[in-house]
């Protein structure tokens, strides 16, 4: 085994953590939490509670993202001494222990490197994210499912909170559907290299002859509005639709026409709710998702970048950025980045930092 370069190495991550903290830009953070904490100390704060959660949140993620920041540089600044006490002793213990914080230290520096990369306009917002199943018939329908559960266990390992709005099932299996919602500091920014077409080879489960089926879903990510992107909606401009909210196999899981979908008539956006038993808390739900795709529209349409947008998310619906596939091999490989895995079952069930990653990477190298 190869003599380990502790010296070039840390001077490495140093090297690499100081590129951040100037990104970051430290005293500017600083005087982001101060004004923050000001912010928040104002007796009649919670007064508008929308108002008092938002600067409550952006106060606790900058003043995590400083401790995150300081901690990292101790911890770099330690290992010198940690190497130097092992060398001092020939101590292997204490090298082990030394190796595994470096491992460590490189793999956390690595992440909020990534983190920089984020600064895009609506980078910091949560996702809308939008399931469909495409060609393939029940086999995309499951398929589209299967996604759905990826990206919904991928948050739950990371403690993100998730909001399930709507589901549209398929009548054999699977979903036709579904648009929910992931709340993190960045969970835009972080899943806008996910949209796109998403391809799936296996053998089909739904064919008694047991033939391979290549099926297709695609992922929409938009960045959830908020009160000052001022989305005007005519309400002339609706077509507002209530019905019986339904679950797998068209079963009533309502008795009440609570389910609400709305269609913009002049951009010909369709966005249903039915996941609250109220039907006015299904429409406000239903708006909030509407606001969200118009942002998106609005915002494409202002910049006359629609072809660029495309490139920047690989994810125009014709084309194919992820392809997973089961048999005759396990392989799981994004056709941008050709970052590839074999374990195809970690991947399906939500590990899917190190495409995300490859695909942030990706997509700066591919605009400088």
């Amino acid at each position: 085994m190869a003599q380990r370069e502790y010296e070039d190495e840390i001077s490495a991550l140093s090297a690499t953590l100081t590129s951040i903290e100037q990104v970051v830009d430290l005293p500017k953070l600083e005087a982001k939490i101060a004004d923050l904490e000001q912010a928040a100390g104002v007796p009649n704060l919670w007064d508008d509670s929308e108002a008092a959660q938002k600067v409550t949140s952006q106060l606790s993620y900058a003043q995590n993202d400083l401790r995150q920041l300081q901690a990292l540089r101790r911890r770099v600044d330690e290992i010198p001494i940690l190497l130097e006490l092992a060398q001092g002793e020939d101590d292997q213990s204490a090298y082990a222990e030394a190796d595994s914080e470096l491992d460590s230290l490189t793999a956390a520096i690595g992440e909020m490197e990534v983190r920089t990369l984020l600064n895009g306009e609506y980078d910091e917002r949560d996702a809308l994210v939008t399931i469909r199943s495409e060609a393939g018939g029940v086999d995309a329908a499951d398929w589209a499912e299967m996604l759905m559960r990826m990206y919904l266990r991928w948050a739950e390992r990371h403690g993100y909170k998730t909001e399930i709005f709507d589901i549209s099932y398929a009548e054999e299996a699977g979903i036709k559907s579904a648009t929910f919602k992931i709340s993190t500091p960045y969970a835009y920014g972080t899943l806008s290299v996910e949209q796109g077409t998403h391809r799936l080879v296996r053998i089909s489960p739904f064919d008694n002859q047991g033939r391979r089926q290549t099926s297709f879903a695609g992922v929409e990510v938009v960045p959830v509005v908020e009160q000052s992107d001022h989305i005007d909606i005519d309400e002339k401009d609706l077509r507002i639709d209530v019905y019986r909210s339904s679950g797998p196999g068209g079963q009533g899981v309502n008795t009440t026409d609570s389910a609400v979908r709305i269609t913009h008539i002049s951009t010909g956006i369709v966005v249903s709710c039915q996941n609250e038993r109220s039907q006015l808390q299904n429409r406000a739900s239903a708006m909030a998702v509407l606001q969200a795709k118009l942002l998106e529209l609005r915002r494409s349409e202002e910049r006359e970048k629609m072809d660029a947008l495309r490139v920047d998310t690989s994810g125009s619906w014709g084309n194919q950025m992820r392809s997973y596939v089961l048999h005759p091999y396990q392989m799981v490989k994004d056709l941008r980045t050709e970052y590839e895995t074999g374990n195809t079952s970690a991947v399906l069930d939500g590990e899917i930092d190190a495409f995300i990653e490859a695909g942030i990477r990706w997509r700066r190298g591919s605009h400088t």
